[in-house]
């Protein structure tokens, strides 16, 4: 137990620093994610044809690849040359790569939408923004609620890569003290961790599916 009470402050710093990695990536790749999905889905065919090819590389190539050449890489670029410190580094690849995902669910989501409501909004006078705004995303958000929560949890567990650019997150200061202390204990508490993060977000996402199915009766 004494140990136990010693290990939990650094593996508390490393949960901050995971749980900064996930907000931030959280707040800025949902905005995006649903910018893309709206330009994909443009009548602007050269728009479209841009995101779609985003979308494929960032969901085609790893996540530490995009983090590692974001970081050790992007400096040598010719006309670019930006030199990123290991936190924004790891900020831009994960908003950068969840964004697409969040985009092909998004994408999906307004594409299910019948298109007669479109229609219909246009009888009444109704813009495509205000379209959009009023009609198509909140049936858009019931029904995307399901995969945006399997991919937040994803996101949870995918912090744990940033590992590779030397940031004390949760993972990293774990794996520091098993080495330091030759137990496993502090990979269980890890655990424990991960998994109340990832309880939290199902009891969350789950509150909100009641709510919208409570919202439609």
């Amino acid at each position: 137990m004494d140990y136990l009470l010693r290990i939990l402050p650094p593996l508390l710093d490393g949960t901050i620093v995971t749980l900064q990695v996930f907000l931030i990536t959280i707040v800025l790749a949902i905005p995006l994610g649903l910018s893309l999905a709206l330009a994909r889905i443009s009548r602007w065919r050269a728009l479209g044809a841009a995101v779609n090819g985003y979308i494929w590389l960032m969901r085609g190539t790893p996540l530490m690849l995009q983090m590692l050449f974001i970081y050790f890489a992007l400096p040598f670029v010719p006309v670019v040359g930006i030199r990123l410190p290991d936190f924004p580094a790891a900020i831009v690849a994960f908003v950068l790569n969840y964004a697409a995902y969040f985009a092909e669910i998004f994408r999906a989501g307004i594409q299910s939408i019948d298109r007669g409501q479109y229609e219909g909004a246009k009888v009444l006078g109704m813009s495509y923004p205000q379209t959009m705004r009023r009609i198509v995303l909140p049936q858009m958000i019931r029904r995307i609620l399901p995969p945006v929560s399997n991919e937040t949890i994803t996101l949870v567990k995918d912090t744990s890569l940033i590992y590779v650019l030397a940031m004390d997150d949760l993972l990293r200061a774990a794996r520091g003290l098993v080495q330091r202390d030759f137990t496993t204990s502090p990979f269980i508490v890890a655990a424990a961790f991960y998994l109340l993060m990832t309880l939290v977000l199902t009891w969350g996402f789950q509150s909100l599916e009641k709510r919208y199915a409570v919202s439609d009766e």
